[in-house]
């Protein structure tokens, strides 16, 4: 059965206990992972002059505290670049953040009034303008005038396609990939295609679109979730999705709903290196400056479950210093870093949190709201119960484009 992603998928709303805002600590933690990159292209791009007036979007923003903060490092950049280039008057800042219409903008608006005192606060005189707006929409289509931004910011938004690929269904509309939510090892070989061309054509079109609204030696950094090979099925991101399939399939044994319903696929891709290159180098308006690949470890103390230290704790940028790097780059924290309150949440029960915050309204819209206790309580048991064989280690990417 396809759906409208547009109309239904968005994160979960407000501050509650399911919230986005709540439970995307993991995200933020991977943008302070890569703030030396994010803030090392920013520079660059400054290096010699800054225009009066820049701009710069965020692309799938969300609801959550992680948006502001990273205008905030954008901004505080651009100013240090400007201070250096002997600029006489600092620069105007047009932000726009920008996330599907379905989105709960008004978390985000209720964040600017502190956002602002703050701002003016730390700065002497009259400061920067900045003025920030959001934008509804889908990046896989045009949003902003042409030639309006100078630097686009976009994390983990990209590995969500526009729709569930079409290529799932049969002619009668039944799926080909029953009992799957996403690439699975049972998968025949045309789920991967049908995926693989969804994101060929969502990719394309984000770089289309962007082409026409950042200027000329403009940057994007993009960060995504990946793998590491050619492979599609690893115990990676797509082995996450196997065990939610296996969640499904447990209520589907308990009785919970018929196995028909089986019938849910994910609006989401995971691509490898060369496949993102590949899109890049065809669409032609973009080349790649940087490339890295990198995973943030999970920890056991003392064979204990995961605790949420590597939400919570603060990780050193020297941590992830290979400048220019394509291989791997681990993100280690001693034990000591590890907080010992008994009440931590297990590691798959964090797993299912942040999961449920971005796939509860696609999950409510198919099976319905009654099952999504039961779910996401057998998921989190699931995943312990893996992790406690052997490591999950899901990949992410974070690209850095310039515009030619």
């Amino acid at each position: 059965m396809q759906m409208d992603v547009e109309k239904v998928f968005h994160v979960n709303e407000g501050i509650g206990v399911f919230s986005y805002a709540k439970n995307s600590s993991l995200q933020k933690k991977t943008s302070d992972v890569v703030k030396h990159i994010t803030t090392a292209t920013v520079q660059q791009l400054f290096q010699t002059t800054t225009p009066k007036r820049v701009g710069i979007a965020d692309l799938g923003c969300g609801s959550g505290p992680n948006s502001l903060s990273i205008i905030r490092d954008i901004v505080e950049t651009v100013e240090g670049s400007s201070r250096n280039n002997l600029n006489p008057a600092p620069p105007e800042f047009q932000v726009y953040l920008n996330d599907l219409p379905t989105n709960d903008f008004n978390s985000i608006f209720k964040a600017l009034p502190e956002f602002y005192r703050e701002f003016r606060k730390e700065r002497t005189g009259c400061g920067s303008p900045i003025f920030i707006g959001a934008y509804a929409g889908s990046f896989y289509g045009r949003l902003f005038p042409n030639n309006c931004l100078h630097f686009v910011h976009s994390s983990y938004s990209l590995h969500w396609l526009s729709r569930v690929p079409p290529g799932l269904f049969d002619e009668q509309g039944k799926s080909i990939n029953q009992g799957n939510i996403y690439i699975s090892k049972s998968s025949p070989p045309q789920v991967s295609r049908a995926y693989f061309k969804q994101f060929q054509e969502d990719f394309n079109a984000f770089l289309c679109s962007r082409s026409e609204e950042v200027v000329g030696g403009g940057r994007m950094v993009l960060i995504l979730l990946g793998r590491g090979g050619q492979d599609h099925v690893d115990r990676g991101n797509s082995f996450f999705w196997e065990l939610l399939s296996r969640s499904l399939a447990e209520l589907v044994s308990k009785g919970e709903f018929e196995k028909e319903k089986l019938d849910y696929h994910l609006h989401f891709y995971a691509p490898s290196r060369d496949e993102i290159e590949d899109e890049v180098r065809k669409e032609g308006s973009f080349a790649v400056d940087r490339f890295e690949m990198f995973e943030i470890e999970r920890y056991v103390n003392d064979g204990h479950s995961y605790e949420t230290a590597i939400m919570e704790n603060r990780v050193e940028e020297e941590m992830v210093k290979k400048e220019g790097s394509l291989g791997v780059d681990q993100v280690e924290m001693s034990e000591t870093e590890i907080r010992e309150d008994k009440d931590c949440l297990s590691y798959g029960r964090d797993v299912a949190m942040t999961v449920r915050a971005t796939q509860e309204s696609m999950i409510c819209h198919h099976f319905g709201e009654r099952i999504l206790d039961d779910l996401f309580e057998i998921y989190g048991r699931i995943v312990d119960e893996e992790v406690a064989k052997e490591e999950i280690r899901p990949i992410t990417f974070a690209v850095v484009l310039r515009k030619l």
